[in-house]
C-alpha cells in the first residue's frame, strides 16, 4: 500500500512489512452489501492456507454472526482480488491463487443482499 508523505523527502522505516509477521501475510477481506460489517477485515494468515480452510475454519468466525452467513452458496460466490474478478481454487494455498501481502478481497454472494435486503 502505498503511502505519499505531506514533507517533501520524507523517509522512515515501514513498520507492516511481511516480514514482521511471523511468516503470515495480512489479508483484507470485505463482503459486499453486508454493511453490518463496514469495512473489510485484516487477518494475518499463513500463505500455506488452503483457500478452502479460509471458507470453512476463518471466515465462520468473522461472519458467520450475520443471518445471511448460513445461506452463502460458496460455489457461487463472486470474488474480488484488488477489484479485478478472481475465481479462488479451494484446494490451493492463498499464495497459490495469487493472493500476497496486503492483498485486498472482496466476495458477493448473489441472492443475499443484508438483513432483508437492506445491504446490511
Amino acid at each position: 500500500m502505498a503511502v505519499v508523505a505531506l514533507k517533501p523527502g520524507y523517509t522512515g522505516p515501514v513498520a507492516d512489512t511481511e516480514d514482521k509477521f511471523h511468516g503470515k501475510r495480512l489479508l483484507y477481506i470485505g463482503w459486499d452489501e453486508h454493511l453490518l460489517f463496514c469495512a473489510p477485515v485484516c487477518l494475518p494468515l499463513p500463505p500455506t492456507m488452503p483457500f478452502g480452510a479460509l471458507l470453512s475454519e476463518v471466515l465462520p468466525g468473522i461472519y458467520g454472526s450475520h443471518p445471511d452467513f448460513e445461506k452463502i452458496d460458496w460455489s457461487k460466490a463472486l470474488w474480488f482480488d484488488s477489484g479485478k474478478p478472481f475465481k479462488p481454487d479451494p484446494a490451493k494455498s492463498l499464495a497459490d491463487n495469487g493472493l500476497v501481502h496486503k492483498s485486498v478481497i472482496r466476495f458477493r454472494t448473489p441472492g443475499l443482499h443484508g438483513i432483508k435486503g437492506s445491504c446490511s
